[in-house]
């Protein structure tokens, strides 16, 4: 709830074209929860995004390989990309972004 409020609170001072929603979820259904959640509205009407439609570009952090300094992966993401299902987690994630038009 507490990352619900703070997505809708940036977006309330930046506005929707200037947020993007970049998730580390380590399992495919919480991160299409997530995705659903800042594109949607949160599907599980406990939010405060219930309702609400952001429409918001999502992302999970793995696929973003490729402009993350590759010092900053080894050190801090390459590890959890050796157990999760990658692929996975990105059909997932995606689908919502793509749903939304992204």
């Amino acid at each position: 709830m507490e990352n619900q409020t703070r997505v809708l609170e940036l977006v309330e001072k930046h506005g929707k074209d200037n947020v993007v929603v970049v998730l580390g979820g380590a399992e495919a259904e919480a991160s299409g929860l997530a995705a659903e959640t800042v594109t949607t509205g949160d599907p599980t009407f406990a939010g405060p995004l219930t309702g609400v439609q952001l429409g918001l570009p999502v992302y999970h952090i793995f696929e973003l390989k490729d402009i993350i300094p590759e010092d900053v992966w080894e050190e801090q993401i390459s590890m959890m990309e050796m157990v999760l299902d990658v692929d996975e987690i990105i059909k997932e994630v995606a689908t919502y972004r793509e749903r939304n038009g992204g």
